[in-house]
């Protein structure tokens, strides 16, 4: 039996992107990371291009300046892909609404909602509020109106509003020949979908 080789990968890994966020996020200069990893501010900011490749010695020198577990470096990022035909349909508020989840069930940073709201659908009579700290609507086909107790916004095709989802609102279509398509963007999850 003859033997196959088994030949690497051609595409270099790439880990200057991942370097140089953790860099930032812990509001840290090139020079305070070379300094502290005993290398040059020129070595890092290649490495941070990924044009330079450290030793593992290096590498790992370099991590511990960041308090950043190496092994993070490698990961696969993780995605969840939601399809639009298979996106769960769910009830948010009101009539005349057909909304499906477009992020996955058990997400709790944030739920992208897509609504179809036929013409005078609407979020009910009663202002409501969710539990969450920034509400964006984006209306990508169509009229809705947006309610406040003290004043009303009305947004077309390609207009989005961005809001307190604590603040009391309903919403509708004044349209009553057309549907409005609405993206809804609610941060955090205001309710937990994993069940």
């Amino acid at each position: 039996m003859k033997s196959v080789p088994v030949s690497p990968s051609n595409g270099r890994l790439r880990i200057g992107a991942r370097l140089r966020a953790a860099r930032q996020r812990q509001g840290l200069t090139i020079d305070q990371v070379a300094a502290s990893a005993e290398v040059t501010k020129g070595f890092i900011s290649r490495i941070e291009r990924d044009e330079t490749s450290p030793s593992v010695a290096t590498l790992v020198t370099i991590c511990e300046v960041l308090s950043l577990p190496i092994g993070t470096l490698f990961e696969s990022p993780q995605t969840d892909l939601v399809r639009a035909d298979e996106a769960p349909r769910i009830q948010l508020t009101g009539a005349g609404a057909d909304e499906r989840l477009l992020t996955p069930r058990g997400q709790a940073r944030l739920q992208l909602i897509r609504s179809v709201i036929e013409p005078g659908g609407t979020g009910g009579t009663e202002l409501y509020t969710l539990n969450c700290e920034i509400e964006v609507l984006h209306v990508l086909h169509g009229t809705i109106e947006l309610v406040f107790s003290q004043h009303t916004e009305r947004l077309g095709s390609g207009d989005a509003i961005t809001f307190s989802g604590r603040e009391p609102h309903t919403w509708i279509n004044p349209d009553q020949a057309r549907s409005a398509e609405v993206m809804w963007v609610i941060a955090p999850a205001a309710w937990d979908t994993s069940a």
